[in-house]
């Protein structure tokens, strides 16, 4: 077999903390090869110097044979390196076609771009994996899930011989990762060497022919996958045995006033109204196919999206589409796009916990208290295990989970809101953070707080749940209760299925 990529001795580091510690690793052509380890681990760091988006501090990259003297992305990309990386960059000013094909334009004599030729190309490079989208339409006009499938077709259509998924199924439906995978055999028989990270064991199992485990900035472990079971993947990664991933927790009837109330909600771009009522201590699920309407829903009764109907919050009406009336009063959001709208990347970890709360850190004459600020930021910050440097240290040279921690930590930091909504909460998240973070949830269920929670992750949204109500077409398909929950009675309620399997 040839080799793809054979790195030696590959170090990298930010403020002054070490990301990557002398890798030396090899990847074949032809060959799935899953990179499985702890956000922080040096998964994304690996990718980014594969990719020549940075530049290591020590030692070796070879691809196909040829050391790397120049690391920038074109010449990664001239030498046969896509990257889909787990925070998205689509054009959102651009049409679906134009991000689709972009540095691969087809002109005329004169220079001009035949839009015509090329809408026509796009749409035939859609419809080879299944995906009904108009090209035309804006990419600011997609959702998550479409978004990703586009930046992989993207990164997969002129013939890369290295291909780099950071996460590529996160939001994806089982459909739709199913497409995904038929994408990636496709690669593998044509010799592309594919390195894959995931944080779901089943697709390990289902996609590599490899598992090279990460902890702590270096390989641990790299082996066939058929040589290393599930329990020794997490207990590798992890440095520690997980025994229980969802906390046991006994569930009492609750009979308690609800807190918040929701009547008639009606979202933009749906034609069916929403209602239901959340108590105290209550972690009401959604679930539902992507493009169901629970991002839109969650969005609307936080104040980000447009919408009519009436909410409730104890006792007292929120005004629709006023986000900071919805923080004042106690409601929480963690979004599921946490780049977009959970954190500032450009900015400080301590900026981003106490954003939302300035008024609590301001004193006498208007000026900011830091050694308050400081302290209770490192408080939560330790409470939700967030790894890092310093309190300065940039949002955005933190892993994708840690940055997802920080996104729910600053609603914490002044005390727990009365209202958190969750949207896809674990998103990109390795299995030891999701653990600490499903304790962290079912905490703030203890503590009174009512939770609202949209999971496409099954299993997550079957063990916190008190109860689902299954979303399809920005409507509510049906309810079920904590003993009629399984994968099943989700599904068929999310397809249009009204009727209930015995």
């Amino acid at each position: 077999m040839t080799e793809a990529i054979a790195c030696e001795r590959l170090s990298k580091g930010f403020d002054g903390v070490p990301v990557l510690r002398e890798v030396s690793v090899r990847f074949m052509a032809g060959s799935v090869n899953v990179l499985a380890g702890e956000n922080g681990a040096g998964k994304s760091t690996l990718f980014k110097l594969i990719a020549g988006q940075l530049t290591p501090d020590g030692g070796t990259l070879a691809l196909f044979g040829t050391p790397l003297r120049r690391f920038d992305p074109k010449h990664a990309q001239s030498l046969g390196v896509s990257i889909i990386p787990q925070e998205l960059a689509p054009i959102p000013e651009m049409r679906l076609w134009q991000n689709l094909l972009i540095g691969h334009e087809t002109t005329g004599a004169l220079g001009w771009v035949k839009r015509r030729a090329m809408i026509a190309q796009a749409a035939t490079m859609l419809d080879g994996v299944g995906l009904t989208l108009d090209p035309t339409m804006p990419m600011r006009a997609l959702g998550v899930a479409a978004t990703q499938m586009v930046e992989i077709l993207k990164a997969t259509s002129w013939n890369s011989r290295i291909v780099l998924m950071d996460e590529p199924s996160s939001s994806l439906s089982s459909r739709e990762t199913e497409q995904l995978f038929r994408v990636i055999a496709t690669l593998r028989a044509r010799g592309t060497c594919i390195l894959y990270t995931s944080h779901r064991m089943e697709e390990i199992e289902a996609i590599a022919d490899t598992v090279a485990i990460m902890r702590d900035g270096a390989i641990i472990r790299h082996e066939p996958s058929t040589a290393l079971s599930e329990h020794q993947i997490i207990t590798h990664m992890v440095g520690r045995e997980i025994t229980e991933l969802f906390p046991d927790r006994a569930i009492a009837e609750n009979t308690a006033e609800p807190v918040l109330r929701v009547h008639d909600l009606h979202v933009a771009g749906y034609n069916q109204k929403i209602s239901f009522a959340l108590r105290p201590g209550e972690i009401l699920g959604f679930g539902g196919l992507v493009g169901a309407g629970r991002s839109e829903m969650l969005e609307a009764i936080f104040g980000l999206r447009p919408a009519s109907g009436k909410i409730n919050l104890d006792g007292h009406e929120l005004a629709l589409g006023d986000m900071t009336q919805s923080i004042r009063r106690g409601i929480a959001m963690v979004p599921e796009d946490r780049k977009l709208a959970g954190v500032l990347t450009s900015m400080s970890i301590v900026d981003n916990i106490t954003l939302p709360h300035l008024d609590r850190f301001t004193g006498r004459g208007g000026l900011l208290d830091t050694p308050k600020r400081h302290s209770q930021a490192r408080d939560i910050l330790k409470r939700t295990r967030v790894l890092y440097a310093t309190l300065g240290q940039r949002v955005g040279h933190l892993s994708g989970g840690n940055q997802q921690k920080v996104a729910l930590a600053r609603w914490l930091v002044t005390g727990a809101p009365r209202v958190l909504i969750l949207d896809e909460p674990t998103r990109g998240i390795d299995v030891g953070a999701r653990s600490e973070l499903y304790r962290l949830i079912n905490e703030l269920a203890d503590r009174g707080v009512a939770i609202l929670l949209a999971s496409s992750d099954m299993p997550e949204l079957i063990n916190l749940s008190h109860r689902v109500l299954v979303m399809r077409g920005g409507g509510i398909m049906g309810e079920l209760q904590k003993h009629e929950l399984d994968q099943e009675q989700i599904l068929r309620l999310a397809m249009g299925r009204s009727d209930r399997a015995a």
